[in-house]
């Protein structure tokens, strides 16, 4: 590396993981000095394709952070079904909703196809979405989905899969082994249909084909009140992970670059993995600033709903792009296990984001806000209001409430707004509208419609931003 004295160490040690992505010769600092002008060019260089690596390969990574907890915190084997009764912080998976009961298993089809076994929907129903390793959405299942709400069984397919899919199935190819479903149980709007939610998700069956003729039963695991952590860490964790599915996936051979960086850190496909310390302490700086692009993504992404509103609409897209061969671009999603497209109306949800308050400032832990909610708020079925931990995207540990719904026991102002309360401590006398927040944490809120209505979809509706207000005030904002 005596060709690239001039530049940092930390640039030297990129250099030596990004060798092969950047094509380079013997002599690296010459050719960097000819095509990118300067070392100091080059250090940058380098960092951005490292930062771009790593980002393009969170979906990969974080759908093995929740096998980990699905197998780890849910003493879960495939075959098995998580489900939630009751949400807590202990779900500590991406912005969840406590309002929704979930459905979550994972699969792998390396020893042949497998069957999700989806029953009709009767009373209420079952919908989601079935995804791959890289958490690429293979179907939707459901009343919204190839079924239509009758039901079905659903082939999982190996990648290459040439033999003929039996009749009466739904064939499903997948270019992974691996992949996951995440299902919502929708009850309908009688006070019994919960229960009616809950028997029909029980009724799902999840098997491989090969024992088709005699399905066995599943287990159901209610991790209602237990520890599900299934976020990505920034450190070795996210290495190890990847080393776990770089050796059972196939190797995606369109993804040329990635593969030259997977091969700089010598994680090679059916070779022992080994990542060294210095390797490790070399990629730090750029874990470190992958996430922080994440957490800046939560703002950055947002699109205004309201002229000169904090409250938009998020997709929560990885900020890079990677160039797949042949110059065309490809994107990848982060893990949002729960995020939902635009509602069409009296359908499903609409969720607005706010991360800063009305003086466009972060939402910060130590503050104390007021959200004044009008009246007539725009939703058939009802609304809710869950914050997170804008770093993890999770909700806020040790939390005692995540979220406040109009079903629960709210306090109403005379004229039927709402004010909701947010800071380390409740406001006295305010306790049932007061929601958690750690001092040391910035945060994010999420206000879901539920059946939204035309008066939200055409802006004529409007809700008004988070404002800090002083932490001995309680009272509706003028």
């Amino acid at each position: 590396m005596a060709a690239t004295a001039k530049c940092s160490t930390y640039a030297a040690a990129t250099w030596l993981v990004f060798a092969t992505v950047l094509s380079a010769s013997a002599q690296p600092g010459n050719q960097l000095s000819s095509k990118f002008g300067s070392p100091e060019t080059a250090e940058q260089t380098l960092h951005r394709r490292a930062l771009e690596a790593v980002i393009w390969l969170m979906p990969i990574v974080s759908v093995d952070a929740m096998r980990q907890a699905f197998f780890r915190d849910a003493g879960a084997k495939y075959g098995d079904v998580v489900w939630w009764s009751a949400t807590d912080w202990k779900n500590q998976t991406v912005t969840p909703s406590a309002s929704t009961r979930y459905i979550y298993f994972n699969f792998n089809t390396k020893d042949g196809p497998v069957v999700v076994d989806l029953p009709a929907a009767t009373g209420a129903a079952l919908l989601g979405t079935l995804f791959d390793a890289w958490q690429v959405p293979l179907l939707d299942v459901g009343p919204r989905g190839k079924d239509q709400g009758r039901g079905g069984k659903y082939l999982l397919l190996p990648p290459g899969y040439k033999h003929i899919v039996p009749a009466g199935y739904i064939p499903v190819p997948s270019q992974t082994y691996n992949g996951y479903g995440l299902l919502r149980a929708i009850p309908n709007t009688s006070p019994d249909d919960v229960a009616k939610a809950v028997a029909l998700g029980k009724k799902l069956r999840l098997y491989p084909l090969s024992q088709a003729a005699n399905p066995p039963e599943p287990r159901f695991i209610d991790m209602a009140g237990k520890l599900f952590d299934g976020i990505v860490r920034f450190d070795e964790s996210f290495f190890a992970s990847l080393v776990r599915m770089v050796s059972e996936e196939p190797v995606q051979t369109h993804d040329p670059a990635l593969t030259a960086f997977l091969k700089n850190l010598r994680i090679e496909k059916g070779k022992q993995i080994k990542l060294n310390a210095q390797t490790l302490a070399a990629l730090k700086p750029t874990l470190g600033e992958a996430k922080a692009q994440f957490r800046r993504a939560v703002a950055d992404d947002l699109e205004e709903l309201w002229p000169g509103s904090r409250w938009g609409l998020n997709a929560f897209k990885a900020p890079f792009t990677l160039e797949a061969s042949g110059g065309a671009e490809a994107r990848r999603q982060t893990h949002v296990p729960v995020a939902t497209p635009r509602a069409k109306l009296g359908e499903a949800s609409f969720d607005l984001v706010s991360v800063r308050d009305v003086q466009d400032q972060p939402l910060q832990g130590t503050n104390t806000y007021q959200l004044h909610v009008p009246a007539n708020v725009s939703a058939q079925q009802f609304w809710d209001l869950t914050i997170y931990d804008r770093e993890t995207r999770a909700f806020i540990r040790e939390s005692p409430r995540v979220n406040l719904d109009s079903n629960g026991e709210l306090q109403t102002n005379a004229d039927g707004t709402v004010d909701i309360y947010f800071g380390s401590k409740a406001p006295t006398g305010k306790e049932t509208n007061w929601m958690y927040t750690a001092a040391d944490r910035e945060w994010f809120a999420i206000f879901r419609f539920y059946g939204p209505r035309e008066a939200l979809l055409e802006k004529t509706w409007k809700l008004p931003d988070i404002e800090k207000i002083d932490a001995g005030t309680a009272g509706r904002l003028q």
